[in-house]
């Protein structure tokens, strides 16, 4: 009689009846759910407390009262667990504004900016993940996939709303119009740190829509 090499004496059958033991769940099947959002807020904590240069895994485990395992087990570093939260609060998932006007849809654009950049992790690791990712391709892509590719979407629509509306010609780019629109509002927020009051907002949004219709090419 052949015996099967794989078998070994517990993974022999057991004997009639004697139900069979269940193989314990590894791997994600066992990543409990309460363990993650503990070290997502002790993340969050620890940006506070300490920045992002001097947070370590060490800190954050200590702060959920996991060991570091459970950390690692869920993200190979803290670039990676920090661009996990960064992406929870990315635009990705949200509809492009359809307000009916080009200034209306900018103009929601920069509200739902202004909300995302408030958010604590944006204004403590934003800047160092830059800095990061202009050494790490690996850090770069995952930045841009976390920050840039929703509002990249979003300003394709809003761009295309206005050609059609006969707002924008055709050939307006929609990455010159996230630049007009975001970049003063990243500065302000995340590099100056100062307020962005509603009549902020209306200001930028008007200038938003003068500069690209700016490059309107002339009427001939």
């Amino acid at each position: 009689m052949t015996t099967d090499p794989a078998a070994t004496p517990s993974a022999t059958a057991a004997p009639q009846g004697t139900p069979a033991a269940r193989r314990a769940p590894a791997g994600a099947a066992v990543l409990r759910e309460d363990v993650t959002e503990a070290i997502r807020a002790a993340v969050l904590a620890e940006l506070a407390a300490v920045g992002f240069s001097r947070m370590s895994i060490e800190g954050i485990a200590r702060r959920a009262g996991v060991g570091k395992t459970a950390v690692y087990r869920r993200w190979k570093s803290k670039l990676h667990l920090v661009l996990d939260l960064v992406g929870a609060f990315a635009v990705d998932g949200l509809p492009v504004p359809a307000t009916g006007s080009l200034y209306g849809d900018v103009r929601a654009l920069l509200e739902v900016m202004t909300h995302v950049l408030r958010h604590p992790v944006a204004s403590a690791v934003i800047p160092d993940l830059l800095v990061e990712a202009s050494r790490n391709p690996e850090i770069a892509d995952a930045v841009r996939g976390a920050l840039l590719d929703g509002q990249r979407r979003m300003a394709e629509g809003i761009v295309a709303e206005a050609v059609s509306r006969g707002e924008l010609p055709a050939d307006t780019d929609p990455d010159h119009a996230l630049d007009l629109a975001i970049g003063p509002l990243y500065w302000r927020q995340v590099v100056v740190r100062d307020a962005t009051p509603a009549a902020y907002l209306d200001e930028l949004a008007r200038s938003v829509v003068a500069g690209l219709s700016a490059a309107r090419p002339a009427s001939s």
